[in-house]
């Protein structure tokens, strides 16, 4: 059996084990908590981004990827309703359970939202996460060699350099698999796609194009987002830039 065959047969209802939620595990945190002594930076309410009306339709037949940008930068109201389409958060309730603007299964968000800064705003250079509860940044990884390690990480593909900033998705597999245990291995995937589809969407009414990368070495992109790979793993990313 292929390690493909051996995936789907394993994660069939057939064969999950017991979930987590009916063991009666109290439910995971919904976010990674932000470091005490983090400099967190406010962002610009998404409603404070005046955008050109587009219909749906012409959005998306507008949509294709995009590797080359010009040089101009995001603002930082463009970046903030970037972050808000992604990941943002609508509503909590008391369960606790986030209603966000894309799908995920039993709503359980598994994602935390790293990236690259190379022209937001008055951003300075560097890796950045964000707190979809807050609905603010914090700067994660500053170093100056931070951008030629992610590119190096991702195959040496350049559009990482020359880009505006950079999406990378890391998925906290216990949200998912709290309900769904060994299910959670599609879940998250299938999540992935409908948060990067969002970006591409966004990304076409700003003027940005959006390039998805899952081409990259695992180990060394979890390394360098300060990750384990195990149960905290990058499993998708972007890059965006303006046209």
């Amino acid at each position: 059996m292929s390690i493909i065959d051996e995936f789907f047969e394993k994660t069939k209802y057939a064969h999950l084990s017991e979930s987590a939620q009916r063991k009666g595990v109290p439910i995971p945190p919904l976010e990674l908590p932000v470091p005490e002594n983090a400099k967190t930076i406010p962002l610009p309410t998404p409603s404070s981004l005046n955008m050109p009306a587009m219909d749906v339709r012409t959005v998306m037949e507008q949509r294709s990827s995009l590797r080359k940008y010009t040089q101009s930068e995001l603002t930082l109201e463009e970046f903030s309703y970037l972050l808000w389409i992604t990941q943002g958060i609508k509503s909590i309730t008391d369960r606790p359970v986030t209603f966000r603007n894309v799908p995920s299964a039993g709503s359980r968000h598994p994602f935390e939202t790293y990236f690259l800064a190379n022209r937001v705003g008055t951003l300075e250079p560097g890796l950045y996460r964000y707190s979809a509860l807050e609905h603010c940044i914090y700067p994660h990884n500053m170093e100056v060699g931070i951008n030629e390690k992610l590119t190096t990480a991702c195959k040496e593909q350049s559009h990482i350099r020359t880009s505006a900033a950079t999406f990378f998705w890391v998925a906290v597999i216990e949200r998912t698999a709290w309900r769904y245990s060994e299910r959670a291995a599609r879940y998250v995937l299938l999540d992935a796609g409908h948060v990067c589809q969002n970006l591409y969407l966004a990304g076409e009414s700003i003027q940005c194009g959006v390039c998805a990368i899952a081409a990259y070495d695992d180990d060394l992109l979890n390394d360098a987002l300060g990750v384990n790979g195990k149960d905290k793993m990058v499993v998708y990313a972007a890059t965006i830039g303006k046209r």
